[in-house]
């Protein structure tokens, strides 16, 4: 059982990163048109706000990562649903729009100790054998988080002010996910205690030492323009879809990325196990690529549309599991946390930009240039995963 894929722990990190992720990312475009009446902004102004937040939380990934290495992920993870709690909470006490964008910041701040960069950290610590195969079952359940929680927050703001939404969603950061951390928490602890005569066995990275600088370059690249491109499409899908003229039919295309990531994943688990981690990256940028190129390309056409969705969302998926799985097969499980804290700091940097770059491109230049730039970019990422496997396959050959 020490390689056994730990079956409680990914089903309550599931659980957690739907919470996490419906109500810390998903909700906000859904909920960012009345939060701008509110605050008498413009959408693109309260965008704005999301992507300077999204560049305060790359700059405190690296310090978080650190901070699981030291202290463990999942007690990072307890103590960022307390936080997540707390600025939710802010946020809709925020009597101006000063307090508005600070707790706006805090939140990804509090974001990347609770998703997916802590979960899988945690994965990591538990059982590094067979985290990889772990990560993937946990980015099969999360894969829901966006199903179900852009129709739950469009219900709930039929009734209920956005303010009045986000004390809910802080009540289920507070109740159901600060529990389940907490007690993975002692759980690894109590593990730790009974295992000391038993050391784990560690992942040993693909790339030699003289090559780590390199690829950590290249593969922090590759995900930041996949961060771009995911993080702009995401952000604005649902209205650029309204926007391109396909009306309420817009949130049903929408709601296909869910399902779509879900496939990928299910995919990845049934024939992945012979694709290496670079070969899943490079998948998914393909995926991801195609689809923006296909709804270009097809503009009002239903089918376009939906194609673009899928394969966006297949795209997503596999790229949610790259995240996890490429670092710790390239550079180990050693300084895990510390790794992927560098990497997240750069792909949210690209990410931060991405909601105001894309609003910016659309208003002046139209949808279809601003879905061709995004594509560029994401090819540029696709070059650089590429590269990675190029390096790693000499690396094989060379070694006697």
């Amino acid at each position: 059982m020490k390689h056994g894929i730990p079956v409680g722990v990914v089903a309550a990190l599931g659980l957690t990163q739907i919470i996490g992720y419906g109500t810390l990312y998903y909700s906000f475009s859904i909920l960012a048109p009345a939060m701008a009446g509110d605050f008498d902004l413009t959408v693109e102004q309260v965008f704005g706000v999301f992507s300077a937040s999204l560049f305060v939380g790359g700059l405190s990934a690296p310090f978080v990562g650190k901070w699981m290495d030291r202290f463990g992920a999942a007690m990072v993870m307890t103590f960022g649903s307390a936080i997540s709690a707390l600025t939710l909470l802010l946020c809709a006490w925020s009597p101006s729009t000063v307090v508005f964008a600070l707790a706006i910041a805090l939140l990804e701040v509090a974001s990347g100790m609770v998703l997916y960069q802590a979960a899988f950290a945690a994965l990591v610590e538990s059982r590094p054998q067979a985290a990889s195969r772990s990560i993937t079952y946990l980015t099969l359940i999360a894969g829901f988080a966006s199903t179900i929680f852009w129709p739950i927050t469009a219900s709930l703001h039929e009734h209920f002010s956005w303010r009045e939404i986000y004390v809910a969603f802080a009540g289920l950061n507070l109740l159901a996910c600060l529990p389940l951390h907490y007690r993975i928490a002692r759980s690894r602890k109590s593990e730790a205690a009974l295992s000391v005569h038993h050391a784990r066995e560690a992942v040993v990275g693909a790339l030699p030492g003289d090559l780590r600088r390199r690829g950590m370059i290249m593969v922090s690249l590759a995900f930041a323009l996949q961060g771009f491109a995911l993080s702009a499409i995401l952000t604005h899908m649902v209205p650029m879809l309204g926007t391109m003229g396909f009306g309420a039919a817009a949130v049903v295309i929408g709601s296909l990325f869910g399902p779509s990531q879900v496939l990928s994943r299910l995919i990845n688990m049934a024939f992945g196990k012979n694709m290496s981690p670079p070969m899943l990256a490079t998948l998914s940028g393909v995926l991801i690529v195609a689809g923006v190129v296909i709804l270009g390309v097809s503009g009002t056409w239903l089918p376009g549309a939906v194609a673009f969705a899928v394969c966006v969302g297949l795209g997503s998926g596999i790229n949610s599991i790259a995240q996890g799985s490429l670092p710790l097969w390239l550079f180990g499980s050693a300084g895990y946390g510390a790794i992927t804290g560098r990497m997240a700091a750069t792909r949210l940097a690209a990410a931060a930009l991405a909601p105001f770059v894309f609003s910016v491109l659309m208003e002046r230049f139209g949808v279809n240039v601003a879905l061709m730039v995004n594509a560029l970019l994401g090819a540029v990422g696709i070059a650089a995963f590429v590269a990675v496997v190029s390096a790693t396959r000499r690396t094989a050959t060379a070694t006697p």
